[in-house]
């Protein structure tokens, strides 16, 4: 178990879509580092076997089945989860989807769909724990953004105006919030090998190809590349960074 300002035993995280790709590697990070886990996702099977996973690490493990657009089943998630494990430490705002068309293409019903499902719900989260993290004295709030919060894409449009606004609520939450020893960080992903970018190299021809020729570190990032800045963000190691979009891309997003 780590020791110092990395470690968080005792803490509590909840992850949403944290039952896979980057919400469930950031989770095994946050379990390495000694916290309990509320994993919180609409997928029960594959929940379970999150939390079978994390359980393996020696920390307690919990899902829940929310649908986290609808603001009283995330008020229902937070109290289900403080009577489950007494607290709530962190909150990592993964949920996400991408409907992959162009502007002019793009119905509104999904265009909503994509915006509730990537940003409204992080407003909700964040905006129901906000009393338990203020009562006891501080926490840590991760926001997950994108590459398309930085980058225009003609196949992605709600997907980018979605991850676009995660950087500037990240922004106001963390001005907001500051005096609450609230910490509020975006994490911004580069290409990861993940279900959802399978897909995308199923729908797009070439994708594969252009990533690895402009991402510097000549690879994919995989899951387990989200378990240090999460354990950073999420610990006091980081309670004097707040407000920060913090690109884990392998350079993609600086390469010239």
């Amino acid at each position: 178990m780590p020791s110092g300002a990395f470690d968080l035993s005792g803490k509590v995280a909840v992850i949403t879509g944290g039952n896979g790709g980057i919400g469930l590697g950031m989770a095994r990070g946050l379990a390495d580092a000694g916290a309990a886990i509320v994993i919180v996702a609409r997928n029960e099977a594959k929940s379970l076997a999150a939390v079978t996973d994390i359980e393996q690490r020696g920390v307690q493990a919990i899902s829940l089945t929310v649908d986290v657009t609808e603001k009283a089943a995330v008020a229902e998630m937070v109290e289900r989860a403080l009577r489950a494990l007494g607290r709530i430490d962190i909150l990592v705002n993964n949920a996400g989807i991408n409907i992959r068309k162009p502007p002019q293409a793009l119905d509104v019903e999904e265009w909503d769909r994509v915006i509730r499902t990537n940003l409204t719900s992080a407003f909700l989260c964040s905006q129901a724990v906000y009393p338990v993290m203020k009562a006891k004295g501080g926490g840590k709030i991760i926001n997950i953004g994108s590459m398309l919060s930085i980058f225009g894409a003609g196949f992605a449009p709600a997907y980018a105006a979605s991850k676009g606004g995660i950087v500037q609520f990240t922004r106001s939450c963390a001005v907001a919030w500051a005096a609450d020893n609230i910490q509020v960080n975006a994490v911004l992903p580069g290409w990861i090998d993940t279900d959802l970018t399978r897909r995308a190299r199923e729908e797009i021809e070439g994708l594969h190809d252009r990533v690895l020729a402009r991402t510097p570190a000549a690879r994919w990032g995989a899951t387990a590349d989200f378990a240090g800045i999460a354990v950073f963000l999420a610990s006091g190691a980081s309670d004097f960074v707040t407000g920060a979009a913090i690109a884990v891309d392998g350079g993609f997003s600086i390469m010239g």
